[in-house]
């Protein structure tokens, strides 16, 4: 084995701190977890990882400066015969707690002797889709989700007002984590199924509500649904198509405490679709004495 000092590129004089700064540079440089699958990078890293455990520890130095031990932490033959003792300076657990603890700063937590023990590392996460209704977007709701694993189970809470498009992530329930990291997530990406006549807009939901004549020109009390069910509403005399009447507290809700939006309700007059003479022939002389210019405001000319 080479010198010492020589492998750590350091001067016999060299203080510990400047021993210290050498092997975190060079040990950083050859740590196989750097270096994956090149053995000679890996007996490199022994190599100096042993001479700091001697150059690094102020006694071992200098039975190393005197000559009391080698390279490899053995202690000399006295040179009277059979008589000397062999003590090995261990490699492993405790004896190499010098150069383990600076590794704990650089790589975390690591096994001397060429087996490294994995760093924990968070579980992979796992994906799934639904598709929920408008009605359990607006005010939230629970599914059941089976997860395919031997028929597992996990109930997911729908957060109310959460749009199409979005995610629901659940910490901790996806795969269980190597070298015993935490778990990964379950994401579940959101799709929120069209309504037949509900559309959304921020927090409020939009409907538009057909009126018959004579509801709209006398007014009417009226029902209406909303995502909460049928409600009743006023529709005012002489409505017109395009009104807009406002619900409070009928739209989107805004998670569990969140005020909720409203819904706004657009008038729309439909006739009847069969001919209806009698109302033509009322119409008609209404008309000669209530004459009235309904695109007046369309014209370009003003």
């Amino acid at each position: 084995m080479r010198n010492l000092y020589t492998i750590l590129g350091v001067s016999k004089g060299a203080s510990q701190q400047d021993i210290k700064s050498a092997y975190r540079k060079l040990a950083k440089k050859h740590h196989p977890d750097a270096n994956p699958g090149d053995a000679k990078i890996e007996e490199k890293f022994k190599e100096i990882s042993a001479a700091y455990n001697i150059l690094g520890d102020e006694k071992q130095k200098a039975r190393y400066d005197r000559g009391e031990i080698d390279e490899a932490g053995q202690e000399k033959m006295s040179g009277f015969g059979g008589g000397g003792r062999t003590r090995t300076y261990s490699q492993s657990g405790a004896g190499f707690g010098g150069a383990e603890d600076i590794f704990s700063e650089i790589f975390g937590n690591f096994r001397t002797g060429g087996s490294r023990a994995r760093q924990p590392e968070k579980g992979r996460d796992r994906k799934f889709a639904i598709e929920i209704s408008f009605t359990e977007a607006a005010l939230g709701g629970k599914r059941r989700l089976t997860m395919g694993e031997g028929g597992r189970t996990l109930d997911v809470n729908i957060p109310a007002g959460i749009a199409d498009g979005k995610q629901i992530r659940l910490k901790g329930q996806g795969e269980k984590g190597p070298g015993g990291g935490p778990a990964g997530d379950i994401l579940i990406n959101v799709t929120v199924k069209p309504h037949v006549f509900f559309q959304r807009d921020g927090k409020n939901v939009i409907v538009e509500l057909p009126v018959s004549l004579p509801e709209a020109v006398l007014g009417a009390q009226v029902k209406v649904p909303t995502v909460d069910g049928t409600v009743s509403l006023k529709v005012p005399p002489g409505s017109n198509t395009g009104s807009t009447l406002r619900l409070k507290g009928k739209g989107i809700a805004s998670g569990a405490k969140g005020a909720r939006g409203d819904q706004l309700v657009r008038l729309k007059v439909v006739l009847p679709e069969d001919q209806d003479d009698e109302l033509q022939d009322l119409v008609t002389k209404w008309a000669e004495s209530h004459p009235y210019d309904a695109r007046s405001k369309l014209k370009t000319d003003q």
